[in-house]
């Protein structure tokens, strides 16, 4: 199992750096929730990724660091390609976990330094 954890966590990174959002189908459960967000369903992440997509057009989603355990992964990734003058000396980051159902996405957890500096 923690091997598809870890390849559904993988793909769906992919899908977002690749503006794939018809894999979110495929990604996400039927009944997904987002914890942050406070939202239900794979139309809401569509919603969300595509904001970011055009609230920065060149963002891309870097893995630094994965841990699995059982049906949860935590992800420590960076934000690349936010525009000068909004990114500070650090790339903002992300932390977020998941929990995996059925192969898919069913939670997630995470906070992000984006929001926090007034972007």
């Amino acid at each position: 199992m923690t091997d598809d954890v870890r390849a559904i966590a993988q793909r769906m990174y992919e899908a977002f750096n690749t503006r794939d959002l018809t894999a979110a189908e495929t990604i996400f459960s039927t009944d997904f929730v987002s914890h942050p967000l406070g939202t239900v369903g794979i139309e809401s992440v569509v919603k969300a990724w595509s904001g970011l997509h055009t609230m920065f057009p060149d963002i891309q989603v870097i893995v630094e660091d994965m841990l699995v355990d059982a049906d949860k992964a935590a992800v420590r990734t960076t934000l690349h390609g936010i525009p000068a003058g909004i990114e500070e000396q650090a790339p903002p980051s992300m932390m977020e976990i998941f929990r995996v159902q059925d192969g898919r996405i069913a939670e997630l957890w995470g906070v992000s330094s984006l929001n926090r500096s007034g972007r």
